[in-house]
């Protein structure tokens, strides 16, 4: 092997490109006989368990140590149950039950079902402490606001998911929670001293890695009381002086992706590239738009010009390498005598549906109503501007459920632009509830002023309706108020069996 064709493979062992397509491209395949370490799917790649584990089973006929990663966090972030959303709770929901060998059954029992199909390293957990409600890319991704429960959370996770042979992946490093920005569209500034960033961010990483964390995600974000210059993805100071010397984390480090405008739109595609690399990250994450051999040829001939231009440490790009491949060779082990998963072939997972019943809670004012609702019912349903690290495909609402529950029961869906200047309400939206149950379905209240307003115009004229917030529950508003702490697709069922009477939940009875 000459020189250049060693470089050339050391550069593609350190990417890990996402692909189009429900099988592996030919280039996919090429690449992974001349050195490339890793995949990453995303729900584009994903039919059903069964085509999945044919996937993954084609990529390791050209690499049987490859890793094959996924974006998998359960709740509202789901890829292998895109189409129909998530069976299993997200982070909210476990911390709002906080049973610890709950969360981390839930994490086994994802983890069993991904060892099925052929996956050993998943993007998961998110260790973010939810410190900013207002937060518009966090929210029900993040166990709670407390730094503690976070990071009891966190470790179960990690080790329910690694029990099952799956490496865990805790991001996004050093904290994504206080943040009002979304890093796929600008850099988010985490304005807190160092104090702070101790006593909250940091904690949650710190459990992590004493629980045996195999890999940490970077986050997309300026932390001046660490580095004031260079966002963390980018910095020495964060990814080694921090991460690697002070906490003493010793697994692979892997981008968030690398195309997210936090970092490509001042230091470009192929700069952050380089820089996150000399930084100390181990593994370039190309998912979203980039998804072809030509970006993924691009990456690596730009990570070889780097070490031959003597701004990459040929050293450094060796030390990545060979931290992914212990990596791959944990989850070889891991993975011996690893057994199928409980749930396959019952159209989800029981045990996420048992737990998303535990985090419903019911909070009801002074000689409210009750539950359950007298008959079919209308729902409205007010759905926010898309979440760009949810799927835009994945399903979510109270209303379908419902009316497997409560046949006759109707739904409507309202964006903001089908509302008036103010959120007023369209003259056909509580027509078909007249003499029926109203129930209003909402996530994140507290961060839409147009949704807020709709929600009280309804309420004054339906007082008893039943509002259902599937976001993070920081506003309680009307007569009767149910928060299930996600909107996968086990949160909505459970809502719905609540207001059925499939399933009872105590009220918490506070003045409206």
């Amino acid at each position: 092997m000459s020189e250049t064709t060693d470089l050339t493979s050391l550069a593609a062992a350190v990417l890990q490109p996402g692909f189009v397509g429900t099988t592996p491209p030919d280039w996919v395949r090429r690449w992974l006989g001349e050195g490339l370490g890793g995949v990453v799917l995303f729900a584009r790649n994903v039919v059903d368990n069964e085509q999945l584990a044919t996937l993954t089973a084609a990529l390791r006929a050209e690499r049987a140590d490859v890793l094959v990663a996924i974006d998998e966090e359960a709740g509202d972030v789901t890829r292998i149950e895109s189409r129909r959303g998530s069976s299993r709770p997200g982070n909210l929901a476990l911390g709002a039950v906080d049973d610890v060998d709950l969360t981390e059954a839930v994490a086994r029992d994802l983890g069993a079902e991904l060892a099925a199909v052929g996956i050993n390293l998943d993007y998961a957990p998110d260790a973010d402490v939810n410190a900013n409600p207002d937060n518009p890319v966090i929210g029900v991704r993040a166990f709670g606001a407390d730094p503690e429960l976070v990071a009891r959370h966190t470790a179960a996770w990690v080790r329910g998911l690694q029990s099952a042979g799956v490496a865990a992946c805790a991001k996004h490093f050093p904290g994504h929670g206080d943040t009002s920005v979304d890093s796929h569209l600008a850099v988010p500034r985490i304005a807190v001293p160092r104090s702070r960033l101790d006593a909250c961010e940091l904690v949650p990483f710190r459990a992590a890695i004493a629980a045996g964390v195999q890999a940490v995600m970077t986050g997309h974000l300026l932390v001046p009381a660490i580095d004031d210059e260079w966002p963390a993805t980018l910095s020495r100071r964060i990814l080694t002086d921090l991460l690697r010397d002070e906490l003493g984390f010793q697994g692979a480090v892997i981008t968030d992706a690398i195309e997210m405008r936090a970092v490509t739109h001042r230091y470009g595609f192929a700069g952050a590239t380089v820089r996150a690399l000399a930084a100390g990250a181990d593994t370039i994450c190309i998912g979203g738009e980039h998804a072809d051999e030509a970006d993924a040829r691009r990456l690596r001939d730009a990570i070889v010009e780097a070490v031959r231009a003597g701004i990459l440490p040929e050293e450094r790009l060796v030390e990545a390498a060979k931290r992914l491949a212990q990596l791959a060779a944990w989850t070889g082990t891991a993975r011996v005598g690893g057994t199928g998963w409980a749930g396959r072939g019952t159209g989800g997972s029981p045990l996420g549906l048992a737990a998303a019943r535990r985090a419903v809670r019911l909070t009801a004012a002074p000689g409210a109503g009750k539950l359950p609702l007298a008959g079919p019912a209308h729902v409205l349903e007010f759905a926010p501007p898309h979440n760009i690290a949810t799927g835009a495909e994945t399903p979510w609402g109270v209303g379908e459920p419902l009316a497997t529950l409560l046949p006759g029961t109707t739904t409507l869906r309202l964006t903001a632009d089908r509302l008036g200047p103010d959120g007023e309400l369209p003259a056909e939206a509580l027509a078909p509830a007249r003499g029926r149950p109203l129930v209003l379905v909402v996530r994140d209240l507290h961060r839409h002023s147009w949704m807020a307003n709709a929600v009280r115009q309804a309420l004054a004229i339906r007082p008893e309706a039943v509002v259902v917030e599937l976001g993070v529950p920081a506003v309680v508003i009307g007569q009767l108020h149910l928060a299930t702490h996600g909107a996968s697709w086990a949160a909505g069922r459970a809502a719905a069996e609540v207001l059925a009477g499939r399933a009872t939940v105590e009220a918490v009875v506070v003045p409206s």
